[in-house]
C-alpha cells in the first residue's frame, strides 16, 4: 500500500491534511461508547487528537464516562507528544476486556487539556458512535483512532504501513 491520499468529498476530512506534531482541538461531535450493551460513556464536550495519517482519537471528560466500569491497570506506555499513557480494563458484568482505554494524569506541554480525559479504543468496545455514525477501528494493535465516514485516509496501522 502506498500513502496517496484520497480525494476528500463534501463533509469529509483527510488525515493526510492533519499536522504532525499532532494538535489537540475541542470538538462538540456526539460521542457513545457501547460496552456489554451498556453506554459506558456519552459526550459533546470532548477533545480530540489529529496527526498525519491517523483518524482521530477521541478524549472523554471522565464526568461522561460510567467510572464505575472501568479498572485502572499497571499497563503504560509513552508518547513522543502526549507523555505517559495509563490503561484501564473495561468490566460490565461478567465480561472483562484488558486495556480498552487510556489517559494521561499528567500529559506533557501543549496536550494538558488532555489531564485524565478517556480515550477507548473502538474495535474493543461493541459499538462507537460520533454523531450517530458507527466508527471503526484503526488497524493494528497500538492506534486508537476513530474511523467514521467523514474521515478518509490510507490510514497508518494499515497493512504496508509499518514504514510509513
Amino acid at each position: 500500500m502506498d500513502n496517496k491520499k484520497i480525494e476528500i468529498g463534501p463533509g469529509q476530512e483527510s488525515v493526510w491534511e492533519y499536522p504532525r506534531p499532532p494538535k489537540l482541538e475541542k470538538s462538540d461531535k456526539h460521542i457513545e461508547v457501547f460496552f456489554n450493551n451498556v453506554l459506558i460513556a456519552d459526550s459533546s464536550s470532548v477533545l480530540r487528537v489529529l496527526e498525519t495519517s491517523h483518524p482521530p482519537v477521541y478524549y472523554i471528560p471522565p464526568e461522561d464516562v460510567v467510572l464505575k466500569h472501568l479498572v485502572k491497570n499497571n499497563e503504560k506506555t509513552f508518547c513522543e507528544w502526549k507523555g505517559s499513557a495509563y490503561y484501564y480494563d473495561i468490566e460490565v458484568w461478567d465480561r472483562i476486556i484488558k486495556n480498552a482505554a487510556w489517559y494521561y494524569p499528567d500529559p506533557a506541554p501543549g496536550f494538558v487539556e488532555l489531564r485524565d480525559y478517556i480515550a477507548f479504543y473502538p474495535g474493543k468496545m461493541d459499538t462507537c458512535f460520533v454523531d450517530g455514525d458507527i466508527a471503526r477501528s484503526q488497524s493494528g494493535d497500538f492506534y486508537g483512532g476513530w474511523i467514521t465516514s467523514d474521515i478518509v485516509g490510507p490510514f497508518k496501522g494499515d497493512p504496508g504501513t509499518e514504514d510509513w
